[in-house]
């Protein structure tokens, strides 16, 4: 799975104190990428791409981000045109806002977050199909209604319905991929979905690199 040009790849994975970090960093190193585990924002401006894990709740992560200075830079690097990667609670902060707790996120994208109805359990759990809504080339070779590993109580609601790439059912549609430019990012965790799931993370910042985004 390794490659020369991943080889030359310097990823940064966002440390703001809550996330499954060593697996994405596992995983990212299993590609053949240079990883760093970082909470300096200094670091981004020496990466060649971000991810951004995240699991817990939207306003303590928010207040987690702001106390390191990390909401900032982040905004930075995105708007620089740097490939990011956002998962789980890493896709939704990239909102507005979050109706867990009404959190203020980084607005990065147009919309916010709800949670899910209680006529089903909550968090929803588990494996669960992604129906592709547009091509995004991160996705290249990976089959429709792949299955993929969720952990999450709420979802995001983009104001924006161009930027869902795919779409996941759990009491109701919502987007489980999300995408605008050089922002691709999953509500499932890659790193826990198999080859599949890591290939995605490949097929992103090698695709970013060769200008596909």
């Amino acid at each position: 799975m390794i490659t020369n040009k991943a080889s030359h790849m310097r990823i940064a994975v966002v440390d703001f104190g809550a996330g499954n970090l060593r697996s994405v960093a596992k995983a990212l190193d299993k590609i053949g990428f240079v990883v760093s585990i970082t909470s300096d924002p200094d670091d981004f401006k020496n990466s060649d791409g971000i991810v951004f894990p995240g699991q817990g709740i939207a306003s303590h992560a928010m207040n987690s981000l702001k106390t390191k200075g990390l909401d900032s830079a982040l905004r930075d690097y995105v708007l620089s045109g740097g490939p990011f990667f956002g998962v789980c609670l890493g896709l939704q902060l990239m909102f507005e806002s979050s109706d867990e707790e009404n959190t203020q996120c980084l607005g990065i994208l147009n919309g916010g977050n709800s949670k899910f109805g209680s006529d089903f359990k909550v968090p929803h759990m588990g494996w669960n199909n992604v129906e592709m809504i547009k091509h995004h080339y991160a996705f290249k070779d990976i089959p429709d209604k792949f299955q993929f590993y969720f952990v999450h109580s709420y979802y995001a609601v983009p104001s924006d319905s161009s930027l869902v790439v795919g779409e996941t059912v759990y009491s109701n549609k919502f987007p489980s991929i999300v995408a605008d430019n050089n922002i691709l990012a999953t509500q499932f965790h890659p790193e826990k979905s198999t080859e599949v799931g890591i290939s995605i993370y490949k097929n992103f910042f090698l695709g970013a690199k060769e200008g596909q985004n």
